[in-house]
């Protein structure tokens, strides 16, 4: 190679490194024409994006003041509904309020009519007036029926002393019949008559069925009648006094208080004839007791005597000894005979001792119900067997019996400590009592002093297999 060919090829090359750079120049001027292309592209788009952002910002702002010129107008249109409903609800509730106001007055005027009819009705059932009855209060409180029978004639005579002076009614004797004054009195006169007697009718009627749990219907009945007749009258100025209307509602709770009264004799006799027998039974038992002591007594007397007699002639030891043995033998049970003679002594002089009893009957009461009673019975037993006769299905059981000096005193003790769970409170007489029976041993240690054994446990024999009986069907044998 030639040294010219040398500085061709470098020349060559020179010129491909001025080519290289001409075009790596040519690349730089074509990408900055490329970016400045796209500079303008994205400002006018930025322009237009511009253009419709204003043109969006106008849209709101037109929306916005028609939805505040809508909401305006909806808000004056909401406040004058408000405003027409508010006036609507005032009105509404002003006709309720009349209305209801209305309505507690017809309410309140249907009550004072029912209390008024209800006035008026006079029950005479006898179912409902026992369902209904309300506790009488005694207007009097006289101390026995003769008195209430003296006030009760005391009564009716006022009645007639009424009816004589003409003051058991009012009427004007001004009328004149066929321009006769006589004839008008004579007229007016039948009339009070007539008037009086439909009352006393109708009082004497109601009067004579007068019981416990009418009472208060009658009082209403006998108060209708007079109203009644008073009205009746009222177009001939014809009235029953108040006074006598007064005298004949005394009449009622008279009659009523009379038989009460009588009903209670009868039951203090019935108890005072009860304890009669007792007291005849008991004397009967002393009596009894008496000579069967005194026989015993003469009994052993003898035996005594017939003994020493024997000891005196025995001849040997052993026959002394034996004889010695029987004579111990007597005399204790002569001590024996004395003591009960002692006893008998007692009870007979002291009318006070006897037993409280304390007995129960599950089968006819249920649990819980005990009756305590008193007997001065020689044996107590004998008045319980009695208690427990036809009248109760089943038989008493004992829980206690107490024997004390002062048996009144101590079962009246028990008697005020349980007054208020008897179960009869109207005849005190009745001595049942719901309780428990360690209520009842409690209030027996604190009133009495010595031991008592109380049986917890009621026996109530026939009663519990009359259950099992009924719980397994099995029939019963005639």
């Amino acid at each position: 190679m030639s040294i010219a060919d040398i500085f061709q090829i470098g020349k060559i090359k020179a010129e491909l490194v001025q080519t290289q750079k001409e075009r790596d120049a040519l690349k730089k001027r074509i990408t900055e024409s490329e970016d400045l292309m796209k500079y303008h592209q994205l400002k006018r788009a930025i322009s237009l994006l511009e253009e419709r952002k204003n043109g969006i910002t106008q849209q709101v702002k037109e929306l916005e003041s028609t939805f505040i010129q809508r909401k305006q107008a909806l808000n004056l249109q909401l406040e004058k509904h408000k405003t027409d409903i508010a006036q609507q609800a005032q009105k509404i509730d002003s006709n309720l309020m009349q209305r209801r106001l209305a309505f507690d007055q017809q309410i309140r005027d249907f009550e004072k009519q029912i209390l008024s009819k209800k006035d008026e009705i006079v029950i005479l059932d006898d179912e409902i007036l026992l369902q209904s009855f309300g506790f009488y209060k005694p207007k009097y409180e006289f101390e026995n029926s003769e008195i209430y029978k003296a006030h009760l004639n005391k009564i009716r005579k006022e009645q007639e002393d009424l009816i004589k002076v003409q003051k058991a009614a009012h009427c004007i004797t001004s009328w004149t019949i066929n321009e006769s004054k006589e004839e008008g009195k004579r007229m007016i006169k039948d009339y009070v008559k007539l008037l009086l007697r439909s009352f006393n009718n109708e009082c004497d009627v109601s009067i004579i069925n007068v019981k416990f749990s009418n009472v208060n219907s009658i009082e209403k009945k006998i108060t209708k009648a007079f109203d009644t007749l008073n009205k009746l009258g009222q177009r001939m100025s014809i009235a029953i006094s108040p006074d006598y209307l007064r005298l004949k509602l005394s009449e009622l709770y008279l009659c009523h208080e009379y038989q009460i009264k009588k009903q209670e004799e009868k039951e203090e006799q019935r108890q005072i004839r009860e304890q009669m027998r007792e007291e005849a039974k008991l004397q009967k038992e002393i009596e009894e007791m008496k000579a069967k002591i005194e026989k015993e007594e003469r009994h052993f007397s003898k035996a005594l005597q017939s003994v020493n007699e024997q000891i005196q002639k025995a001849t040997t030891e052993t026959e002394r000894e034996l004889l010695a043995g029987e004579l111990n033998n007597i005399q204790e049970k002569l001590a024996e005979v004395e003591k009960n003679k002692q006893d008998v002594q007692y009870r007979e002089q002291n009318t006070r001792a006897g037993y409280v009893y304390i007995i129960s009957n599950m089968g006819s009461f249920g649990e819980n119900v005990y009756k305590i009673g008193v007997t001065r019975r020689l044996d107590p037993q004998e008045r319980v067997d009695e208690l427990g006769d036809a009248s109760v299905p089943f038989y008493f059981d004992v829980h206690a019996m107490i024997f004390s000096d002062d048996a009144p005193s101590l079962e009246n003790a028990l008697h005020k400590a349980f007054d208020n769970r008897r179960l009869n409170r109207i005849n005190l007489r009745r001595e049942f009592f719901k309780v428990t029976l360690d209520e009842i041993e409690d209030m027996v240690k604190k009133n009495f002093n010595k031991p008592v054994e109380f049986t917890k446990i009621a026996e109530a024999e026939q009663y519990r297999q009359s259950l099992v009986l009924r719980k397994d069907s099995i029939p019963l044998e005639n």
